[in-house]
């Protein structure tokens, strides 16, 4: 599936350029001309990387960093910071308040694209360690047992829990029911059986709180269920 990025900048030539550009090399783009425009893109959608500028019509990139960096839902979201404020000093204070990357202009959109990507390879999870499974908004926290929404513990039993490990821990690809219930040996098994839908639609309405927002876990008919990748691309 495609990358998702929103890119904020006021300046409509380098947007088209930038978003254009992006585009050919397979991402999916957004634009808006505003933090407020900004602001409203990031509420209704999801997206793997937002681009930055700093000098915005309605204010100031590095407060706008700030505050997203305080609310749950986008505390982690990459962030490239694109801006003619080039000093050193700016920089700094980008990246101490949460910027993941920096980018002065004028940039040649060849290095855009190496930051972008280099940018989404250090945020995808780490194969290496695989006691935190991040999701967008949906954290697994194997250790620990628990699933987070926003980093709001969700209020699964334990057979639910493992049931959604299950479908996370191979994201994109088609389980069926017998599947899961050959990777659920070990754990109780007399809580899924044939009740296994019922604790799908619990699952769901625990992690997929937004009616907007497309389901998080599919169910595939006939086969099984799936649990998708990015939610912005069910």
């Amino acid at each position: 599936m495609s990358s998702r990025l929103l890119l904020i900048d006021d300046d409509l030539r380098l947007t088209d350029m930038v978003s254009g550009y992006l585009r050919q090399n397979g991402f999916e783009v957004e634009t808006a001309g505003s933090l407020a425009a900004g602001r409203e893109r990031l509420h209704h959608g999801a997206f793997d990387a937002l681009l930055l500028d700093l000098m915005l019509p309605d204010g100031d990139g590095l407060d706008f960093t700030r505050e997203l960096r305080s609310q749950a839902r986008t505390r982690r979201l990459p962030l490239l910071m694109l801006t003619a404020r080039g000093e050193p000093l700016d920089r700094i204070v980008g990246l101490e308040i949460g910027a993941d990357d920096y980018l002065p202009k004028p940039f040649e959109p060849r290095e855009l694209l190496a930051r972008v990507k280099a940018l989404l390879r250090r945020a995808a999870p780490d194969s290496g360690d695989d006691s935190l499974l991040v999701f967008g908004r949906l954290e697994i926290d194997l250790g620990a047992r628990q699933a987070r929404l926003d980093g709001q513990a969700c209020d699964l039993t334990s057979h639910q829990f493992e049931l959604l490990t299950v479908l996370a821990q191979s994201p994109g690809r088609v389980l069926s029911r017998d599947q899961i219930m050959d990777s659920l040996k070990g754990h109780p098994l007399e809580a899924f059986d044939r009740s296994i839908d019922v604790h799908i639609s619990r699952i769901r309405a625990v992690i997929e709180d937004d009616p907007k927002v497309p389901r998080r876990v599919l169910t595939v008919r006939g086969t099984g269920y799936v649990f998708a990748r990015k939610q912005d691309a069910d």
